[in-house]
């Protein structure tokens, strides 16, 4: 049997909804001892009621890497455009339902 990808290779599809993506400008993170979820929002002006419209669980070790990618990914994006400046954000009163450990 051959193998036609290089070891430690991973073929990744990304279907044509997922493509899309989902916009979400607030991220709300929390953690147990075993995992870190992400529920990211997409909330609106004067909306009284938003929704978590995607959710990912990861393990601390893939928080952290997700962690130093983002922060090395922010380093050349700003070493190649600017600064990014996070000005004036809007205060958002936020009501979540109960939480709890995994």
């Amino acid at each position: 049997m051959e193998n036609n990808n290089p070891q430690g290779q991973i073929n990744i599809e990304l279907d044509e909804k997922i493509a899309e993506g989902i916009y979400s400008n607030l991220a709300i993170i929390n953690h147990s001892n075993s995992e870190f979820v992400l529920d990211y929002v997409s909330v609106m002006p004067g909306a009284p009621k938003a929704k978590v419209k995607s959710r990912i669980i990861l393990t601390p070790q893939h928080a952290k890497r997700l962690l130093k990618a983002l922060a090395e990914n922010i380093q050349r994006f700003e070493a190649a455009h600017g600064e990014i400046k996070e000005g004036d954000q809007p205060h958002m009163p936020l009501n979540f339902g109960p939480t709890g450990q995994a």
